[in-house]
């Protein structure tokens, strides 16, 4: 790594460096001076890279800057970023010194004007969830066999085109149902109701739609708006029949989708969720048909087994008789022999237990005996006169209280020293 010089030719001591820390004083001036940063801007020559980080560049009327979003921040955004979409960006200015580019190095990225929304949308989302509406308990399960299908969306969406395409492939033979309505704008809310509303009286009224798509495709959280609308979502919760939602993409929610009975990441995973596929159906039919023949038949042949055994049986009373007669004798020998064996085991038993009963009795003897000469030797340690045979005395005041610190004695005090051969009066001096 090339250090600063300076050029000995020059009149004045003015510095010249080499390009390497030239980037490296630069980007810390940056640091200093600017980060952390947010910058708003439109997003253009977005890239991700196989590694996962993604490429490129803010500009407005006026200016640009390029960026660089790594993996670990880009797996934590909640939308999709696409060219042309205006957001903020919040980061740290650097310099990418084998190039020289000035980088914003983005830590989080948002839509513009997202932030307020996005509040709106966790109180909204708070309240409805405080009252019940969200609650797993209220989930319906999907008929597993819809008689048919309803789509409320848009007559012009994609999304719509996508749910027909999956359903004509899953499922050719059921009928579906469009209720239009619009999917964006301020008109959206009430279209959406308004066709909620239709197909709850029809399915009320005909049993028509035995569940209900709300579908539309992917876009911004202002976009997507009209179904964070709390009229739509309590309309959803009244809905007489099981509804799926399908809006947006994978990373896209709204209030529709945590009050519909199932959320569906796609408009097209929301048909395959109500649609079985027809092949598979129809596999299933077959198996079932075989299973139900086979059991049919064994079922016959085993009544047929049956009724032969019986038909035997019938037109041979004797010896059905002789058969009850013979098993009558062996029940009456097994139980004979069972009780002379019965009787020859606790006879055994007696005199097993005759012959143990004098070994057990000299044995628990002998085992109290060694244990009563243990505790008269563990007692004789313990005797007070053992410790006086060795020169100590044992100290009593005249009403026999032992006496243990000399504080306990005063001077002109009668005691009585006991010692291994007698007892002594004493007198306490000092």
């Amino acid at each position: 790594m090339s250090e600063p010089f300076f050029d000995s030719d020059a009149v004045s001591a003015r510095r010249v460096w080499a390009v390497g820390p030239l980037m490296r004083a630069i980007a810390d001036t940056l640091s200093a001076r600017f980060n952390p940063v947010a910058v708003r801007g439109e997003i253009s020559g977005f890239s991700r890279a196989a590694s996962g980080h993604c490429y490129f560049s803010l500009k407005d009327d006026t200016g640009q800057v390029r960026c660089a979003l790594f993996r670990r921040s880009a797996e934590q955004l909640s939308f999709a970023p696409r060219d042309g979409q205006v957001v903020e960006a919040q980061g740290k200015l650097d310099v990418y010194g084998p190039r020289g580019d000035l980088q914003l190095i983005v830590d989080s990225l948002k839509p513009a004007g997202q932030g307020a929304l996005f509040e709106e949308f966790l109180r909204l989302k708070a309240r409805l969830e405080a009252e019940g509406l969200f609650d797993a308990a209220r989930k319906r399960v999907l008929p597993p066999q819809p008689r048919s299908i309803g789509v409320v969306t848009s007559l012009g969406a994609a999304a719509l085109r996508d749910v027909i395409t999956a359903l004509r492939r899953r499922v050719p033979h059921l009928p579906v149902v469009v209720y239009p309505a619009a999917v964006q704008g301020a008109q959206a809310p009430a279209e959406l109701c308004a066709a909620l509303q239709t197909a709850y009286r029809r399915h009320e009224e005909t049993g028509e739609s035995a569940v209900l798509l709300l579908v539309r495709g992917g876009g911004s959280l202002e976009d997507l708006w009209s179904f964070n609308d709390e009229t739509l979502v309590r309309t959803v919760a009244r809905a007489p029949m099981p509804v799926v939602c399908g809006v947006g993409h994978e990373t896209d929610f709204t209030l529709a989708d945590f009050v519909a009975d199932l959320r569906a990441p796609t408009p097209t995973a929301a048909a395959e969720l109500c649609a079985p596929a027809r092949e598979a159906r129809l596999g299933e039919l077959v198996y079932l048909s075989e299973r139900l023949a086979e059991a049919a038949y064994g079922a016959i042949d085993q009544r047929a087994q049956r009724l032969d055994r019986l038909g035997q049986r019938l037109g041979r009373p004797s010896g059905r008789l002789h058969e009850s007669r013979q098993r009558l004798m062996g029940l009456q020998h097994r139980l004979q022999s069972g009780l002379l064996l019965a009787a020859q085991r606790q006879q055994s038993r007696l005199l097993s237990l005759q012959t143990a009963l004098p070994q057990a009795l000299r044995r628990a003897q002998d085992q109290h005996s060694g244990r009563l000469q243990r505790l008269e030797a563990a007692l004789g340690l313990l005797d007070p006169r053992l410790v006086l045979e060795r020169g100590y005395a044992f100290l009593t005041d005249a009403q026999g209280q032992a006496l243990t610190r000399a504080a306990q004695a005063r001077a002109g005090q009668a005691l009585r020293a006991t010692l291994a051969d007698g007892e002594l009066g004493l007198t306490v001096d000092s």
